[in-house]
């Protein structure tokens, strides 16, 4: 039996071997009769039978529609596409800053630059940023996982910014390691318990979203599993259900009567709301002003989020670029700028952008996506090739158990403080020592319609200045 055994072994080994040779001496030769047979496919068959019909066919529908509507077909169901639009919006590209080259002079490295910020400042306890940023709303077990929700935590108390609960459950953990925490408060039945609200250092009413308007939605005890339906109060086959309104047959004066109600019960933190950038975002702004919100947060049409139908990812919202200037202009005409501070999100990715953003009239900016794919880092290479990188953080994601904390944390903490001396560089560059000299006037346009819409030089045209005459330097030399 042991003679059988080695023989098989030997002949097996024998093929394989002359196999390998064969292989590695005639690759070139069955390359090129591969290589020949396909192309005298291609270049012979009926258009109606050549694959090169994907070529025209994709360019005409897109690989992307196909793919959707082949999804589409396959079940019957609405479709949810995570990450949000991928249709292309007027952008921050265009805007480029005005360097201090020849007066003003650029800021010297030595100098300190103040980057910090503060939400609310009429309020009792407004909300101290040491950076321009926060961590904007990424629900447990709606979207991330609880070691995503640490992470940012503990990411957000060691950099000097908040993070923001999201409209799932919240987590004891996470509002013990933020040392600023903002609520969201949202259309559900959890997330709103005394406990939870007395701790909130802000709290955010989300009335509606970049990427899904103010539409809700509806989570299967199947897709919803875990811990989070014990954080979330859900019976075992409960929906997780994000509705519509808050309140029943609901009225401004509605809104009006939380809003006091919670500044009153929370000593007086800001208290303010989160809308998605419409088509009509000023009346929506005179209705905020009128429920008497301390901060507002516009989410552009470029908008992330963890699921949304297409369909309001894609057509609904206008671009972040015009809403950030529209709400920034509303606002002063209102005269309530100094008093009621502008959050701006919705596809903001690199320091540039979130620059641009400030200079445009936001106070501060979320941090959504970039975030996101930051926290994953190294870790999304545990679901790649076969899985997307997402697969790490969603709290469903086939990868969510492996994912480490302290990586998470030490990845968001090296983004947010690259970012912020990135930001730091870009001021000094304009001669500028803090966020608050930034203004419109810093900025100036290479595409003429993004430059007359806000307001701003055009670069094809001569350049005028500001009327200022340059003040010599009377600083010693060194």
């Amino acid at each position: 039996m042991v003679e059988v055994l080695f023989y098989i072994s030997f002949v097996f080994i024998t093929i394989l071997f002359f196999f390998v040779v064969t292989l590695l001496l005639g690759w070139r030769f069955f390359m090129k009769g591969m290589v020949r047979k396909i192309g005298k496919i291609i270049m012979s068959d009926s258009y109606q039978e050549n694959l090169i019909e994907l070529m025209p066919g994709f360019q005409h529908l897109g690989i992307q529609n196909t793919l959707e509507n082949s999804l589409r077909a396959q079940t019957g169901d609405m479709l949810n596409r995570p990450l949000g639009s991928s249709r292309y919006w007027p952008h921050f590209d265009s805007i480029t800053f005005l360097g201090a080259q020849t007066g003003p002079f650029p800021t010297s490295k030595e100098t300190e630059v103040n980057v910090s910020v503060t939400i609310g400042p009429k309020t009792k306890k407004p909300m101290q940023l040491e950076k321009p940023f926060l961590i904007s709303g990424m629900g447990y077990g709606v979207g991330v996982n609880e070691g995503v929700r640490i992470a940012f935590a503990q990411a957000a108390t060691e950099t000097g910014i908040a993070i923001n609960s999201g409209e799932g459950g919240v987590l004891p953990e996470e509002v013990e390691t933020a040392e600023k925490f903002i609520l969201q408060m949202s259309k559900t039945e959890w997330g709103k318990e005394d406990e939870i609200v007395k701790q909130a250092d802000m709290i955010e009413l989300k009335l509606g979203q970049g990427s899904s308007m103010g539409m809700g939605t509806k989570i299967s005890p199947d897709n919803l599993t875990g811990k989070a339906r014990e954080v979330m109060g859900l019976e075992d086959e409960q929906d997780a259900i994000i509705h519509e309104h808050f309140f029943e047959n609901q009225q401004l004066s509605d809104f009006k009567e939380l809003i006091d109600d919670l500044r009153k019960f929370t000593g007086g933190v800001p208290i303010g709301a989160k809308i998605g950038a419409g088509g009509k975002i000023e009346t929506d702004i005179d209705h905020l002003l009128e429920m008497g919100v301390d901060f507002i947060a516009v989410d552009g049409g470029q908008a992330g989020t963890h699921s949304s139908p297409p369909i309001l990812a894609d057509d609904f919202g206008i671009p972040t670029l015009h809403a950030v200037v529209r709400a920034h202009k509303h606002l002063e005409k209102r005269k309530v700028k100094d008093k009621v501070s502008l959050i701006v999100s919705g596809g903001l990715l690199t320091p540039g952008h979130f620059l641009k953003v400030l200079a445009l009239g936001a106070d501060a900016v979320y941090l959504g996506s970039a975030i996101l794919l930051t926290v994953s880092h190294h870790q999304s290479l545990k679901a790649l090739p076969f899985e997307p990188p997402t697969q790490v953080v969603w709290n469903e994601g086939k990868y969510s158990n492996t994912f480490n904390v302290k990586d998470g944390a030490t990845t968001v903490k090296n983004f947010l403080n690259s970012s912020t001396e990135e930001i730091r560089e870009a001021l000094r560059a304009m001669g500028k020592t803090s966020l608050n000299e930034l203004s419109t006037n810093d900025l100036v346009s290479y595409d003429e319609t993004t430059a007359h819409y806000i307001g701003i030089p055009y670069t094809f045209k001569t350049w005028e200045g500001n009327g200022e005459k340059t003040k010599r330097n009377n600083r010693k030399r060194r």
